[in-house]
């Protein structure tokens, strides 16, 4: 229960950022987010529609696909993080922090994607093309901010094209662009982690590690210089999910020899969670 309630905490944190570098770096500028949200500013900047109101009504198509594909738990947590996010630009006012129109997309890049990963990394996400790259990153390996840049191409021309002013498209894609490399440092879920455990404490390592979604592959070593018998383990899991494996290891054997390696590419079933 504590865990959800910080959770929650993180995501409205996260559509505190994102509500922020909308309305006092990208907006005033006409520049755009990308995605839905980007889809909404769009509209809202050629119609009298209120961008808040196009935001919320874009997101609820793709967060019923969501439920169906990516369980309830992460569309709870965004539901949460789009319902904030479009009461926060409603109440935020559109205002220009800085004149610079590059320093805009830079910063409210940063904002919008710091906030994104906030939201990931509670289990959830801000919404948007979010949820539709956490669907195809699902079902294929790639990392999710790369996703989102790709997803956002078409938007740009459109931006590019009924603006023409392609100073402004161009401004976006680097707002857009930033915004997906922050996500990916923040949300590292993709990044794969080889452990090798050296231990003598195999049976009280094993019966924590069989716990997680993780599969351990139990090799028999020897010391070249003792001559001595031992077990090691190897795991594959994530970056994001290292630092509660180092707490395993640590509680279960403080005396175990761990080499950790990044993982280029795995071949074979891997459980993502």
């Amino acid at each position: 229960m504590i865990k959800q309630v910080k959770d929650c905490i993180m995501v409205v944190l996260g559509a505190a950022l994102i509500a922020v570098g909308f309305n006092l770096f990208l907006i005033p500028h006409h520049l755009l987010s990308g995605g839905v949200s980007g889809l909404a500013m769009l509209t809202g900047y050629f119609t009298p529609l209120n961008i808040s109101v196009l935001y919320f009504a874009y997101n609820i198509p793709i967060l019923i696909a969501g439920l169906f594909l990516l369980g309830k738990r992460f569309i709870s947590f965004s539901i949460i993080s789009v319902i904030s996010v479009t009461w926060l630009i409603a109440m935020i006012p559109v205002t220009p922090l800085v004149t610079d129109m590059l320093l805009s997309s830079v910063f409210g890049g940063v904002l919008v994607g710091l906030g994104s990963g906030f939201s990931f990394r509670a289990g959830g996400s801000s919404g948007g093309f979010d949820i539709v790259g956490s669907i195809i990153s699902r079902f294929r390996d790639f990392p999710i901010g790369n996703v989102l840049v790709a997803l956002n191409a078409v938007v740009i021309l459109a931006m590019g094209y009924l603006e023409d002013d392609w100073n402004l498209a161009l401004a976006s894609m680097v707002s857009i662009y930033i915004c997906g490399k922050v996500l990916d440092l923040i949300h590292i879920s993709h990044i794969k982690i080889t452990l090798f455990i050296v231990t003598d404490k195999t049976d009280e390592l094993l019966a924590r590690l069989l716990q997680l979604p993780r599969g351990v592959t139990l090799i028999k070593t020897q010391g070249a210089f003792t001559h001595k018998e031992k077990d090691m383990l190897m795991t594959v899991t994530t970056r994001y999910e290292l630092v509660e494996l180092k707490n395993i290891i640590k509680e279960s054997d403080p005396n175990a020899f761990v080499n950790i390696v990044e993982t280029v590419g795995i071949m074979g079933s891997f459980r993502k969670r």
